[in-house]
């Protein structure tokens, strides 16, 4: 992205509404609390071993039973263990799946965030107002399923990506950018989380920030930087990137807004009419701006 690319003030306007609308966002302290520790190492591509600056889990807390009572949320972990790990694996989708993933479009859909970002698309002529053409819509994007790996079948989907992550031939991370995943995978000793990334002591994260650029470990595998939303609801992430991704055509959109006290870039990358990744680079936050 271009140094002193200006935020783009419209996008802003709407993403802030649907922060004023996320009634299922978590509150860090009661609902879920994070432990930073210490600021992660540099770690080369295609390297697998990190200094860990973080003994503890990032999460501390989470309470679960207030996940499980909200639809968007119990439907959403339900989605969680449907997916292959690694690209090159043909995903089997069951009807019991096809089910689930309809359950969750419609839970997501009667959200108010939904409704707005929906509103939204009409105005800018990118989604038709009929809301089961808009239910179609997001299908495609989140849950088509497309051939990441050219050597196997249709191995992946954006939904898949972004929220669950997925292994490139056993030697890579990709997505796992959810933070609801990266807690169950955490509380499995799946995940080891290895400390906060942070470019100086400006940009040092808070345990009660919203966005948090990461280290970590996945099966073995090290993501040296990562990033993800933290207490968002999932109607939030689908409405905020499904908005980017329809409102720009490039195989990739990188838009830098200023949501709440965050100033964010969001990107992402497309994979024909579907999500290939989605993900929220923190740039800086008010209470300690760059």
């Amino acid at each position: 992205m271009a140094k002193g690319q200006g935020t783009n003030q419209e996008l802003s306007d709407v993403l802030n509404e649907l922060w004023k609308l996320d009634v299922n966002r978590m509150k860090p302290g009661k609902d879920y609390k994070i432990n930073l520790q210490g600021k992660a190492g540099f770690v080369s591509e295609g390297s697998n071993s990190a200094r860990d600056s973080a003994r503890a889990p990032l999460f501390s807390y989470v309470n679960e039973n207030k996940l499980k009572s909200i639809d968007t949320y119990a439907y959403f972990i339900n989605l969680l263990d449907n997916y292959e790990m690694s690209t090159g694996v043909a995903e089997q989708v069951t009807k019991e799946e096809l089910k689930e993933n309809n359950l969750f479009l419609d839970a997501i859909l009667k959200t108010e965030i939904m409704k707005c970002a929906h509103r939204y698309l009409v105005r800018k002529g990118r989604a038709q107002s009929d809301p089961a053409q808009f239910k179609g819509q997001l299908y495609d994007i989140w849950f088509q399923l497309y051939r990441r790996d050219k050597s196997g079948g249709e191995d992946s989907c954006g939904f898949e990506h972004v929220f669950v992550g997925e292994t490139k031939h056993g030697k890579e991370i990709m997505g796992l950018h959810n933070w609801v995943q990266f807690y169950h995978q955490e509380k499995h000793n799946h995940v080891d989380y290895k400390g906060y990334k942070a470019r100086n002591n400006k940009d040092t994260p808070d345990e009660d920030d919203h966005v948090l650029n990461l280290q970590f470990s996945w099966n073995g595998l090290v993501k040296p930087v990562g990033s993800c939303f933290i207490g968002v609801s999932p109607e939030f992430e689908v409405a905020l990137f499904t908005i980017v991704f329809l409102l720009f055509d490039g195989r990739v959109a990188n838009v830098k807004v200023k949501v709440d006290e965050y100033l964010l870039e969001i990107v992402v990358y497309r994979f024909g009419n579907s999500i290939g990744t989605s993900y929220p680079k923190m740039i800086s936050s008010n209470n300690r701006d760059l």
